[in-house]
């Protein structure tokens, strides 16, 4: 088995220099505090401790005569003032890449420009940057935060907007957050601000896990930065992440040819050590225990002459083998160890669940005088699964020995490794015939999606996702999807799937039905699937239809999404079709809401109305009836006197009282007359209320 070190692994830059400045003081004889513990590391913090190093929650607790040590994640600005005002001594630890983005949220924030922050917002380092912004700050985790914050109208359109990132933010993530932004404020800067040092050391972990059988992550639970290298290392390996070389076991490295181990930006440099000195210690070990035991095996007795008393022995008659004790006749010491020593790792065995808790499920093993316990993580392939929704008491499982605990007696098993071990089957079994198969998108990783069948991680690529390229491929998350097995590396038992494939065969399927039925009237219900300037394009259910922008609205629009949006299901009609080019015309405008129906049924000539003026030209002025009917009052109907330009008595937004004088439904044309009105005198009022 080999071993394999990432060169990134380790202090990173700003918490060694953080640690070594704690350091520097206590050579110094000086009485040290830091403002919350100076890295998320308990070994080092421990270490500190001992020395007498305190840990404070502000600044108002620091001891009378203690330099207060400000840790590399940074503060608010309104510490470093409490600081100032109180006349505490100190010694600034912040990193530089977070003393930048600091530098960064306080300028573009005076300037009047809205904050976005990318990452976790209970981080200490993400406050310290909020702590720095003069005007609003928002902080994001994930792509569907920044939709969230459009839905919500949150940001003013016309506002400028910053984007940042914490120095040790998931670079995928970021990726997508910084598309989608872009796509959302025309009005915004983006500032790269993960430290190089976070990206390199995430790229390497990434690259390390997709070489190794099993990745080891050395650090702090409370790391940021150390949980993010966990995160993008297991969509390609199973991973664990251990603080101390206390935690490693044999059983994590059965049947591992390589491991990858790389360690967080706040573990020191003898942890690692340790860890690595141990997996050495372990590997070679059980190395040297397959050869010793290949040897006794191999090796053949030899006879040699038996000394005297050996050979009166060997002259008796030989005692027969006394028979095996059943478990009915052993005590209960012989009975355990009977059972401890017939069970071993990677075999398999048979349960019934007994107990059902948050974390495990017990059961009682078939046929032997034991217990046995499921870690949830070893119960489904699906992540953070509810052991009560996958078993309940009395289900008997097939499960596959994980450790055996000779103290105590009890075994962990596992029921996701047996389910793999016979999805695996179907998986190559479909790969041969071209079936196809059904699972749920667990994990959108860089390149594709990891979907679970019958126990079995399968990679789709993101070219092989969907029908169409997809920029963001979270939505799939959580999808129940169908896919075929397009590859399969049965040393590794790795599949790629497509999704593309059966969608694209399935289209096809409908597409040549449609075809077969399809006539000009038509009716569908059908989804918006995009927009465009001249017309909105329509999912019918396996083909795709168009509705011409003059056909979505009786009014004049300028854009599609005056009327509809992405995702909306509309009622349509087959207007035309070309079936040599396979396109689709379809109409979307209702005959009894044209406006010009409606007209017709409830105005005639002489009808008097409220109309609200649109529009002026040099011989007079349009005012709006009704939605999309306007009229025109010439010059010389606008007053009962000669007027030099419509604008003197009228303006854009006024409502008057007008006479339909005359309707061209030909030319679609109404004559309006403010002047007739004018005319009648003492009957306007009387008139326009039967109008009414």
């Amino acid at each position: 088995m080999t071993i394999t070190l990432a060169k990134s692994a380790g202090f990173c830059f700003g918490v060694d220099k953080a640690v070594r400045t704690v350091y520097d003081l206590l050579e110094q004889g000086k009485p040290v505090c830091t403002l919350g513990p100076i890295i998320h590391n308990p070994q080092v913090v421990d270490a500190l401790a001992a020395r007498g190093v305190a840990i404070v929650a502000s600044p108002e607790e620091t001891p009378e005569g203690a330099t207060l040590v400000i840790r590399s994640h940074g503060v608010p600005r309104s510490v470093y003032e409490t600081i100032a005002r109180r006349g505490i001594a100190v010694c600034d630890a912040t990193c530089p890449f977070v003393a930048k983005i600091h530098r960064i949220v306080a300028k573009e924030s005076a300037q009047g420009a809205v904050v976005l922050i990318a990452g976790n917002e209970g981080h200490p380092e993400v406050a310290g940057i909020r702590g720095h912004c003069e005007g609003p700050s928002f902080v994001v985790s994930a792509p569907e935060d920044l939709l969230d914050l459009q839905k919500n109208k949150s940001i003013s359109t016309n506002i400028p907007v910053v984007l940042v990132a914490q120095t040790t933010f998931n670079i995928n993530i970021w990726e997508k957050c910084s598309e989608i932004a872009k796509k959302l404020y025309t009005n915004i800067k983006i500032f790269d601000t993960i430290c190089n040092a976070t990206a390199e050391r995430q790229n390497e972990a990434v690259a390390l896990s997709q070489q190794s059988d099993i990745m080891v992550i050395v650090g702090g639970r409370q790391s940021s930065n150390t949980a993010k290298l966990r995160d993008v290392c297991s969509p390609y390996c199973p991973t664990v992440l251990i603080e101390t070389a206390d935690e490693l076991s044999a059983a994590m490295f059965q049947e591992v040819r390589s491991v990858g181990l790389t360690a967080g930006a706040s573990t020191p440099a003898d942890i690692i050590k340790e860890v690595l000195s141990t997996m050495s210690e372990i590997v070679n070990s059980t190395e040297n225990e397959i050869k010793e035991a290949e040897a006794a095996a191999a090796e053949e007795p030899v006879a040699e002459p038996a000394p005297a008393v050996e050979a009166e022995k060997a002259a008796e008659p030989a005692a027969e083998t006394a028979p095996a004790k059943s478990f009915d006749e052993m005590s209960f010491e012989e009975a355990l160890e009977a059972s401890l020593q017939s069970l071993s790792t990677d075999e398999r065995v048979r349960g019934v669940v007994v107990g059902i808790a948050p974390n495990e499920v017990q059961v009682e093993v078939v046929g032997r005088k034991q217990t046995g316990y499921i870690p949830a993580d070893e119960l489904s392939a699906t992540p953070n699964v509810n052991p009560a929704d996958v078993v309940k008491v009395g289900d008997e499982l097939e499960l596959l020995i994980m450790r055996t605990n000779d103290q105590e007696g009890t075994i962990m098993l596992s029921k996701k490794r047996v389910d793999a071990m016979k999805g695996w089957d179907k998986v190559v079994e479909a790969e041969e015939n071209g079936e196809i198969l059904e699972g749920v998108v667990t994990d959108v990783i860089k390149g594709g999606v990891l979907a679970v069948t019958n126990g079995v991680r399968v990679f789709i690529p993101a070219s092989q996702a969907s029908l169409t390229r997809m920029e963001d491929l979270s939505p799939l998350k959580g999808q129940e999807v169908r896919f075929k097995i397009i590859e399969t590396n049965k040393n590794r038992r790795r599949a790629v799937g497509s999704i593309r494939q059966v969608a694209r065969d399935e289209r096809k399927e409908k597409e040549a039905a449609f075809w077969a039925t399809a006539e000009i009237g038509q009716k569908f219900t059908g989804v918006v699937k995009s927009l465009t300037s001249y017309g909105a394009f329509v999912d019918l259910g396996g083909v795709d239809g168009m509705i011409h922008i003059s056909e979505l609205s009786w009014q004049r629009i300028k854009h599609p999404s005056e009327v509809v949006n992405v995702g909306d299901t509309v009622d349509v009609y087959i207007k035309d079709l070309d079936t040599e080019k396979h396109k689709i015309s379809l109409g979307y405008r209702k005959a009894e809401d044209n406006p010009w129906e409606i007209f017709k049924a409830n105005y005639p000539v002489g009808s008097v109305v409220t109309a609200k003026v649109v529009g002026m030209t040099t011989f007079g002025a349009f005012a709006q009836i009704i939605p999309g009917i306007d009229g025109l009052i010439h010059i010389s109907q606008i007053a009962n006197r000669r007027i030099e330009k419509p604008q003197d008595e009228l303006k854009i937004g006024q409502e008057v009282q007008v006479k339909i004088t005359n309707i061209d439904f030909e030319h679609k044309r109404i004559s309006l007359s403010i002047r007739a009105l004018l005319e009648d005198g003492g009957n306007t009022e009387e008139t326009a209320a039967d109008a009414e």
